[in-house]
């Protein structure tokens, strides 16, 4: 039933609404980590860490340099270190060191909460993070199809 919710929560987010859902997906993933470094979970520790990592890699890999400039630039590198960081902390299993990758993440993730606050923050993000309504709004017109071929502008 609760996965049922969150799906439904999903497809109904704004595309910066996604993103806070992965950084909140993120933290969540490092908080267990910290719960399996205290039980002593080997193979819970690893696996909460591979999906944080998964994580910083999708946000990572969907960065658009070409329009988001120093800020992608900056959110790469901020990515980077947080991957870093995080391999540390698991192979150190250091409860502080996750706490410190946590702040960290929550930090750039209320500022993105900031960001969804503005109605232009959505037409940066990358197109399989905006929903159908932001790809498509109703107050565009459909794009004219040519009919003439020559008056294509596309090439291969």
């Amino acid at each position: 039933m609760e996965q049922n919710y969150q799906q439904q929560t999903l497809m109904g987010a704004t595309g910066v609404e996604l993103v806070l859902a992965l950084y909140d997906g993120m933290i969540r993933f490092l908080y267990k980590a910290i719960y399996c470094v205290e039980e002593k979970d080997v193979s819970g520790r690893r696996i909460a860490v591979s999906r944080a990592l998964d994580i910083l890699m999708y946000l990572q890999a969907r960065l658009r340099p070409d329009l988001g400039g120093s800020t992608a630039e900056s959110l790469s590198n901020f990515y980077a270190a947080m991957f870093t960081l995080v391999l540390e902390a698991s192979h150190y299993e250091s409860i502080e060191q996750f706490q410190e990758v946590i702040s960290s993440v929550r930090n750039v993730r209320d500022a993105w909460a900031v960001a969804a606050k503005n109605p232009d923050a959505n037409r940066v993000l990358p197109r399989e993070l905006r929903t159908r309504e932001e790809l498509f709004p109703a107050s565009v017109p459909p794009p004219v199809v040519a009919t003439d071929q020559r008056a294509s502008r596309w090439s291969a």
